[in-house]
């Protein structure tokens, strides 16, 4: 029997694209999966919608408070029963073969404790605008390189979307680090990668929406400085231990690297996000 796979999906205010969400895991080719939706106590009919959507499979977690996201992201892995967990966050989809090749993947090679795929960005209507690809190398790669060039260089691993976790690996690990309350997802990706290999299949398995209004929008926008600071904290946080080795001069040129990105990706939402 196929290994169970955790799909978790946190989730707030979403009621214009969760139904595309969960219909993109539902109708996967790797039919043994459970969805573990938890709403953070949306304002909207997000709760509605989901209910409105029958599958045994799907099961609906409602928070009493307001955790936040990094709070309502850790409630989601904790309630995952799955060998095998995946993050996506309410507006994204992946495609029917996503987790049937990530598995695969994970499954064949024990030694792994991420497998990621490429992304396809898309504007809010599901329309492509781009893509975004992984560390250039395929199938296996060290995890503690993958890890040094991604502090240095850019964020290899890309959004929950595209990443299966092992759960074991991620017990070990641990959780999201509330410390972090933006890039709270590149810092786990770092430490997973710390303890094990990373797998990438380079085939865009899934669909990350761009909007001007998520977090990525905001962060790189008007928030921009506030996710700089942070970028800091992450690598300086990373840097302390002996896995990446990385130098003062390491984490200057990261955070010169991490500027001119965001420049970059400012100048791409201008044009393709809405």
């Amino acid at each position: 029997m196929d290994t169970l796979v955790s799909v978790c999906i946190p989730a707030y205010n979403n009621e214009g694209y969760i139904k595309d969400t969960i219909e993109s895991v539902l109708h996967q080719t790797y039919q043994n999966i459970e969805v573990v939706v938890v709403d953070d106590c949306s304002k909207d009919h997000t709760v509605d919608v989901v209910k409105s959507i029958e599958d045994p499979r799907i099961k609906l977690y409602c928070n009493e408070k307001n955790l936040g996201m990094t709070g309502n992201w850790n409630r989601c892995l904790e309630l995952a029963n799955g060998e095998f967990v995946k993050l996506i966050c309410a507006d994204d989809m992946i495609d029917r073969n996503a987790i049937e090749l990530e598995a695969k993947a994970m499954q064949e090679h024990p030694t792994a404790n991420l497998v990621e795929s490429d992304t396809r960005l898309v504007d809010i209507n599901g329309k492509k605008t781009g893509a975004f690809k992984r560390y250039p190398k395929s199938g296996l790669v060290d995890g503690k390189k993958l890890a040094r060039k991604s502090l240095i260089l850019k964020n290899f691993y890309g959004a929950p979307v595209n990443n299966l976790i092992r759960k074991s690996a991620l017990e070990k690990t641990g959780g999201f680090d509330p410390k972090f309350t933006y890039i709270l997802d590149f810092d786990l990706w770092v430490s997973l990668s710390c303890t094990g290999d990373v797998y990438i299949i380079h085939k865009l398995l899934n669909s990350f929406r761009v909007r001007n209004d998520s977090n990525t929008g905001m962060l790189i926008g008007e928030k921009r400085d506030i996710y700089v600071a942070e970028h800091r904290r992450l690598v300086e946080k990373h840097a302390k231990t002996d896995v990446t080795s990385m130098r003062a001069f390491d984490i200057q040129l990261s955070m010169l690297i991490r500027r001119l990105r965001n420049m970059a990706i400012w100048v791409y939402l201008k044009i393709f996000a809405k």
